[in-house]
């Protein structure tokens, strides 16, 4: 199947993101977002990201060349033409579910159908469909213009050529698919870092170290380019809960249950980086300041 008209519904980060790195690999893309406000957003970070690599010299063509392999709607009926729709909506299964419904009464029968989730089920989402052999998991990481993993994931109904087409697919964006074959809660990659960046909330909330420390830390001592403070930020302290809380409800694996400060940190609506408001507080621009203040103490309410 030769993909040529890719759909991403939702655009938040992570579907700006998407379609901003199909739109570079050279396919045409439609951004659906029923807010109008969110797509304005969603434009101008697309342009501020693609500027920023163009400073770098890290293009093959101009922004305004890239920019203009996008369109921007409202409406989900326009994503009638495409050869694959990408949901990355919040992160929500009767969201998801109700989209994936409705894709699959829009789109051809034989087009695929992505889901970004991070943690919910392949297999449930994929029940909403009318042609579950057509969903598959496509998990993108933050940020998706730099990071070069992505996860395919079966479901229990997925056919091996909706799988082979999709890994056709992220390879043709210049990253690397890494296949799930079995449909377990988180997945692989979330599976394997979350704990690590849960047992951190739980020194901090305890004050065995600052935010800062285990940062610098983790920066200093694996070599990674972000500590997990900030990573968390980036991503949104709301996902990491959403995935923590999808995780545990399967699995009831004590090492996914989410600390009390993350949770109190969600609804007190410091969600990180998108809200300028997180484990550190961001000005305007989005440079981060300084740790936001009482993160470091323990909330026993």
């Amino acid at each position: 199947m030769n993909l040529k008209q890719i759909s991403v519904v939702g655009a938040g980060t992570m579907g700006a993101g998407i379609a901003q790195v199909c739109a570079v690999s050279r396919y045409r893309v439609t951004l659906v977002d029923l807010e109008p406000k969110q797509l304005d957003r969603a434009k101008e970070s697309i342009r501020n990201s693609l500027d920023r690599f163009a400073r770098k010299n890290k293009l093959s063509e101009s922004v305004s060349a890239i920019m203009a392999r996008i369109e921007y709607h409202q409406e989900l009926a326009v994503c009638g033409n495409a050869d694959m729709a990408i949901e990355a909506v919040y992160e929500d299964i009767e969201v998801k579910t109700g989209i994936i419904q409705e894709l699959s009464q829009v789109i051809d029968s034989a087009a695929i159908i992505g889901t970004n989730t991070s943690a919910i089920s392949i297999t449930a989402l994929a029940s909403a469909a009318s042609n579950p052999e057509r969903v598959v998991g496509i998990h993108f990481f933050n940020p998706v213009p730099m990071l070069k993993a992505v996860e395919v994931v079966r479901g229990m109904e997925t056919s091996d050529d909706t799988m082979d087409v999709t890994k056709q697919f992220i390879t043709c964006l210049g990253k690397q698919p890494i296949v799930v074959n079995h449909d377990i809660p988180g997945f692989l990659l979330n599976r394997i870092n979350l704990p690590s960046n849960l047992e951190a909330i739980r020194m901090v909330e305890q004050g065995v170290a600052t935010i800062q420390d285990v940062d610098q830390g983790v920066r200093l001592a694996f070599g990674r380019p972000m500590g997990i403070f900030e990573l968390s930020d980036l991503v949104g302290l709301d996902v990491t809960l959403n995935a923590c809380d999808a995780i545990y409800a399967e699995t009831k694996d004590p090492k996914y249950l989410p600390p009390v400060l993350l949770r109190r940190m969600v609804k007190a609506g410091r969600l990180g980086k998108k809200t300028g408001n997180g484990w550190y507080a961001y000005n305007a621009d989005g440079s981060k300041m300084v740790p936001a203040p009482s993160t470091a103490k323990k909330d026993t309410s």
